[in-house]
């Protein structure tokens, strides 16, 4: 079935070491795409999800434009993440779903852990939904990102591992179609 990806109930969420004693968490507000999935087929999966990069929030208005700079992210160059995939494969209770992950311009393939995916619901208006969490984690510098401050004391500011979390909330889109044509 085909499912468009709620963006009001769906996000992306990251975290990544600092200073080597805590994490800064990190999210980004808007992101897009659809999702082809069959339980009983779960090799015909297909993913596209688009990230607008420019909607980054940690919660520092400096931290997030040092973040959306050509340190980091160079947002005017690279406005958006994506992650494509096709097909899956049972893992436990969940999936594991290998895709290419683009990020600053830079391709790579990733795998994605999705957590067991619940059974559609019917929501209040008639609508099927579905929904799935998935991480993953990856090293920023294979992504280009490779700014970094050496501390006094020996080590980095920042961790090279960043860790990603995506929760989303998709609507079956034969659904939306036929809801639409009715009215």
């Amino acid at each position: 079935m085909q499912y468009q990806i709620d963006t009001s109930h769906s996000g992306a969420q990251f975290k990544v070491r600092h200073m080597g004693i805590a994490f800064v968490k990190g999210e980004f507000d808007r992101l897009r795409g659809s999702v082809y999935f069959d339980p009983a087929s779960p090799d015909a999966t297909r993913v596209e999800v688009i990230i607008e990069v420019d909607s980054i929030s940690t919660r520092d208005a400096d931290r997030d434009h040092h973040l959306k700079g050509a340190d980091f992210f160079a947002v005017k160059e690279y406005p958006e993440i994506t992650f494509r995939a096709q097909g899956a494969v049972r893992s436990g209770d969940g999936y594991k779903v290998t895709g290419d992950l683009t990020v600053h311009g830079v391709t790579k393939s990733v795998v994605l852990d999705v957590t067991a995916v619940p059974p559609e619901v019917k929501d209040p208006w008639g609508f099927m939904r579905r929904g799935l969490g998935a991480s993953t984690s990856i090293d920023r510098r294979d992504f280009g990102m490779v700014y970094n401050l050496a501390m006094d004391g020996g080590g980095w500011v920042l961790g090279n591992k960043v860790e990603i979390s995506i929760d989303l909330e998709m609507t079956r889109v034969d659904e939306q179609q036929s809801a639409a044509a009715a009215t």
